[in-house]
């Protein structure tokens, strides 16, 4: 069992950045770890993704401005943030998978981009 605990979210105006964190409770070095985001009202998507090789994927929304990481030795996956804007409001959600029937999530954190 992996506990995930996301941070970093907030209020933040149109064109500012934030850094989403995804702190672990245990070793996450042969998961993929995935950041969704959910809007009101709408379904949960994929925004960016990196497998336990380093491999990248990113929705077409938020290429360029988005850039997942991991640091492994600190069980944590980052979500950087740039050039922000009002559609990128949601509560940002942290997950981790190993297999189909093995991943887990996390509680959530709120990003508001707003004037």
């Amino acid at each position: 069992q992996v506990q995930l605990v996301e941070s970093g979210g907030g209020l933040v105006q149109p064109g500012g950045s934030l850094r989403l964190s995804c702190a672990a409770s245990g070793s996450i070095s042969t998961y993929a770890m995935r950041w969704y985001r959910q809007a009101p009202g709408k379904q949960r998507e994929l925004v960016a993704l990196i497998t336990s090789a380093g491999s990248l994927g990113y929705a077409d929304s938020v290429k360029g401005r988005f850039t997942i990481s991991r640091d492994n030795a600190k069980n944590t996956a980052y979500l950087q943030m740039n050039s922000l804007e009002p559609e990128d409001t949601a509560v940002y959600y942290c997950n981790a998978v190993l297999t189909a029937s093995t991943n887990y999530w996390g509680q959530g954190t709120q990003v508001t981009v707003s004037s």
